[in-house]
């Protein structure tokens, strides 16, 4: 998955096509690739010219009693960011453009009038038939955002975890990876697992090619911050989660 998302993760007009990445019959060629005998990403996706088009971050949700949502990321990005505060005011400016990668022909290489590849990934997520609130959730955490995403919601919407459990539920990281180097980076990408994950899942990912790391104590920072709100559509009561590993908080009024 990092792989593609390094590889078409861009500026609307220069990136891959939403289609063709969630064409049914590619996923399912990528999901095989899973189960191989190495699991270790490829460099470069196969497809990739076929699919091309013609910790410093705060993250916020609120919903009301209709179900109006608003889900809220701010990030500067590395830090102070690019260390520049504009005259007259009392911020840095943030350093998004480091998620360019230059090289010439990526859909992700820097340039005029681009936008870049980023982490930010404020979510919300709807019922598909109703289209009435699910949640609203954010995982922070740089490269961990999308994989902090990914498990959260599975363990809501696939497992019926409440928000706090789905959150205290121990995760994986693929750290490692960069928009700045691109999809050659998730080959080489160790595969963090946090303490608590069962023996027998760490060396069945061992066993299939990862170079697994167990992170314990304070250093589970890693795998992100994340709050959830969560609202039943037949009631309207609303439930809420913060995070274990990092300061947050669930508040009503």
């Amino acid at each position: 998955a990092f792989a593609d998302a390094l590889q078409f993760c861009a500026d609307p007009a220069a990136g891959a096509g939403v289609a063709g990445l969630l064409d049914k019959d590619r996923a399912a060629a990528r999901w095989k690739q899973l189960y191989s005998a190495n699991a270790r990403a490829s460099k470069v996706p196969p497809d990739a010219e076929r699919l091309r088009m013609g910790p410093d971050t705060v993250y916020l949700a609120a919903v009301d009693r209709w179900g109006n949502a608003c889900s809220f990321i701010n990030s500067n990005y590395m830090g102070f960011g690019t260390g520049i505060v504009p005259e007259g005011c009392g911020f840095t400016l943030q350093n998004r453009g480091h998620n360019f990668i230059l090289k010439e022909g990526h859909p992700n290489c820097v340039g005029p009038s681009k936008y870049c590849y980023h982490t930010i990934i404020p979510g919300m997520v709807t019922h598909e038939d109703s289209k009435d609130l699910f949640c609203t959730l954010g995982v922070m955490g740089g490269f961990m955002q999308p994989q902090g995403h990914l498990q959260v919601l599975c363990a809501m919407a696939d497992y019926g975890l409440d928000p706090q459990a789905a959150l205290d539920q121990p995760r994986f990281c693929l750290q490692g990876v960069d928009s700045a180097i691109g999809a050659e980076s998730a080959e080489t990408a160790q595969l963090l697992l946090e303490e608590g994950l069962p023996q027998e899942t760490q060396d069945g990912l061992r066993a299939l090619g990862h170079d697994v790391v167990v992170v314990t104590g304070w250093q589970r920072l890693v795998f992100g911050r994340g709050q959830v709100i969560c609202r039943d559509p037949s009631t309207g009561v609303l439930c809420g989660g913060t995070e274990p590993r990092a300061d947050g908080s669930v508040l009503a009024w």
